[in-house]
């Protein structure tokens, strides 16, 4: 245990050195945990194996035990169409008298893998190249998962009297929208109530950059179907007098952007509000975009990014060309991702959309329009006492002043947290950063801006100990 009595003043009576110290004598430990959970495939998809999502949720309730916490359990809740959620880990140290009540937020769940033949290193083995940890889930989130075990031994080692109270709460569907997050919120209100929520589970600006995210697009996916004949036909006996379903669902998919790209759906919420931009050079070089393609929309990149509407086509129902044959296709059917500005009701996007693609001419084909998945986007509170504190802690742990960012992705259940707990105040912070390719082949992690992040949330919750809210 290291004495406070002499740190300066200046330091809010943190001991930021000892913090400091503790993270860097323990963080080869600390990547030896966390590539013990990127190893475990624990994915809440029906096509995989649920077997693994529990034996991910048991791994990652040790961690938490061995830390000395009051309780650990593994806790599930049914999804509104009846069905049993993933398992969600929940561990609670309770606050001393005065002292607030702190939620760490993130989820052990990850992504598919995709085609293994995309990745440069096998995907469950967690891999250092340079500085660097490659595989599923080293970023998004099981690094999340170690940034709030790893703070919460470090301010238990190293602060004297350390009386917040802190909620882990791990969840384990993120990755497939979080089914049952809200009916686990209510039947848990008890156990989850916090006067600060941390969801760490966001980007940073830039590698050597800190962030904190004020800003979500929130996000509405449909699926759309056309039919245009019966059945299947000789695309040689009957080609020509009609087009086939793949064909006028192209038709729609091109009706969604004008010329330049911007999105053409009307009713749609777009803002030019965003205060800092990228260059275009970084722009290109963090997405992997070609040389040759012209950027999509008008106005801030950044603002294309986190405030205005974003329509993308992710999966479609056609044959793929090794299996194709001579033949009309008489269905089709794909899906919308849309990525709403902040302001957006989904539901109003969602029948925004649904009217741009009924009114299209399809030459009297029949198409359908089902609603998947909506969830409403997120606006931070200015001012807040712990933005101010966690602002300060990010600036001492990379000995630079972070960034205000939005984020063009969506974590929808944040919605459900301001809703269920409407005195908390919410931080959403992050490991990742522009190349860590969360969801994608490649996925990796900057294993010095993890350690950051880690000295960052040790300072907060120091912080929090000594000043409260």
């Amino acid at each position: 245990m290291t004495s406070n009595t002499s740190v300066n003043a200046t330091n809010h009576g943190v001991d930021i050195q000892a913090l400091r110290n503790h993270v860097n004598a323990n963080f080869d430990t600390i990547l030896q945990e966390l590539t013990d959970l990127v190893a475990i495939p624990g994915i809440a998809w029906d096509s995989f194996d649920p077997a693994n999502l529990e034996k991910s949720a048991e791994a990652v309730a040790s961690l938490v035990q061995a830390i000395g916490v009051d309780s650990v359990q593994i806790l599930r809740e049914p999804t509104d169409q009846g069905t049993m959620g993933s398992p969600a880990v929940v561990a609670q140290r309770a606050a001393k008298p005065g002292k607030p009540t702190i939620l760490l937020y993130a989820h052990h769940d990850v992504q598919p893998p995709g085609d293994t033949a995309d990745w440069n290193t096998p995907p469950f083995t967690a891999t250092r190249l340079g500085e660097r940890l490659f595989g599923r889930g080293a970023a998004d989130d099981k690094a999340g998962i170690m940034v709030h075990v790893a703070a919460l031994r470090a301010v238990l080692d190293e602060v004297e009297d350390f009386g917040v109270g802190v909620t882990f709460f791990f969840e384990g569907e993120e990755e497939a929208g979080s089914p049952s997050f809200r009916n686990f919120l209510e039947a848990h209100r008890e156990k989850l109530a916090a006067d600060v929520i941390i969801v760490a589970d966001s980007s940073n600006w830039a590698v050597g950059t800190p962030a904190l995210t004020s800003s979500l697009r929130g996000m509405a996916a449909a699926e759309v179907e056309v039919r245009s004949m019966n059945h299947a036909v000789h695309s040689g006996m009957f080609g020509g007098p009609v087009l086939d379903a793949p064909v006028l669902a192209a038709k729609l998919i091109a009706s969604l952007h004008a010329a330049d790209g911007s999105v053409a759906v009307a009713g749609l919420v777009a803002n030019d509000s965003a205060t800092v931009d990228y260059t275009e050079e970084q722009f290109r070089a963090d997405s992997g975009v070609l040389d040759s393609m012209q950027l999509a929309g008008t106005g801030k990149l950044t603002d294309r990014l986190w405030n205005k509407p974003a329509l993308s086509v992710i999966g479609m129902d056609i044959p793929d060309v090794d299996h194709s044959s001579n033949t009309l296709i008489p269905r089709t059917r794909f899906k919308i991702s849309m990525r709403l500005a902040p302001g957006q009701d989904p539901a109003s996007a969602l029948d925004a959309l649904e009217a741009h693609i009924m009114k299209q001419d399809v030459l009297g084909a029949q198409v359908s329009f089902t609603a998947t998945e909506a969830g409403n986007a997120f606006q931070a509170v200015d001012g807040a006492p712990a933005t101010d504190t966690a602002r300060w802690a990010l600036a001492e742990a990379w000995g630079t002043e972070p960034v205000s960012m939005g984020l063009g992705g969506s974590i929808p259940f944040i919605a459900d947290l301001l809703e269920v707990f409407p005195q908390a105040q919410i931080l959403v912070t992050g490991v990742e950063d522009p190349d860590s390719r969360a969801h994608s082949a490649n996925e990796s992690l900057h294993v010095g801006d993890f350690k950051n992040a880690i000295v960052a949330e040790s300072l907060l919750l120091a912080r929090l100990n000594n000043e409260g809210l």
